[in-house]
């Protein structure tokens, strides 16, 4: 064999090495790309609950409630290896799916592996319209000594895996918040104005507690 025909071997097993190298790195990229995009887009969705709701003043004045609450709600990232970016978060309260109180914004916060974040948000609505029936339901509810609110939570989340980021995931939680006369958590007595007959106002001391943390549902 000429010494021609091996250099020449010799050169084009080095392109064949070349390339197959050149594969065996593109497959692994796209290998690990596909495992990113995977890990972005299956996150477990986090998870939230409700510990603790004051009611300081209620003021129900038809067709109009004005309401002044301080709640305090929890979440936790439940990923070993996904964080969550909590973005332009807002909660409010509703009262029979008739929101009672103004959005507030969240903090936006990054949530890290396994890690857990709680807001402390005071949420207020001053003479809320609300349909006609609602102020007088929530007068009886008063009056048989148990409100049922609902603290929600409307924002956006992004998942974090390594240096990538997601875009923008539509973030919804609910959560129960039972006030009862009976109660056992902390929460404090307050003066409720309701409008008479007569058209004029009727001072009532109540006190309503939060009977226990509640789970959420939440929607991503």
């Amino acid at each position: 064999m000429s010494k021609g025909k091996e250099h020449h071997d010799w050169i084009l097993r080095r392109c064949c090495g070349s390339i197959a190298a050149c594969i065996l790195t593109l497959a692994v990229v796209v290998g690990f790309v596909v495992l990113v995009i995977y890990l972005a887009l299956h996150p477990s969705k986090p998870s939230f609950y409700l510990q603790d709701i004051q009611l300081r003043s209620i003021d129900l004045a038809d067709p109009s409630i004005s309401l002044d609450v301080q709640v305090t709600i929890a979440s936790r990232n439940p990923n070993d290896r996904v964080g969550i970016y909590y973005k332009t978060l807002h909660a409010f309260t509703t009262y029979r799916d008739e929101p009672v109180t103004i959005p507030v914004s969240l903090p936006a916060i990054y949530q890290g592996h396994k890690d857990q974040s709680v807001w402390s948000p005071v949420m207020s609505g001053d003479s809320v319209p609300v349909a006609p029936y609602v102020a007088d339901a929530m007068k009886q509810d008063i009056g048989a000594g148990y409100v049922l609110l609902h603290v929600k939570v409307d924002g956006r989340v992004k998942w974090k895996v390594g240096s990538w980021v997601s875009g923008g995931y539509h973030l919804f939680v609910n959560c129960p918040a039972l006030l009862s006369a009976t109660g056992g958590n902390a929460g404090g007595a307050f003066s409720m104005s309701a409008a008479t007959a007569g058209g004029g106002r009727n001072g009532t001391t109540v006190s309503l507690k939060f009977t226990q943390p509640a789970y959420c549902t939440v929607d991503v």
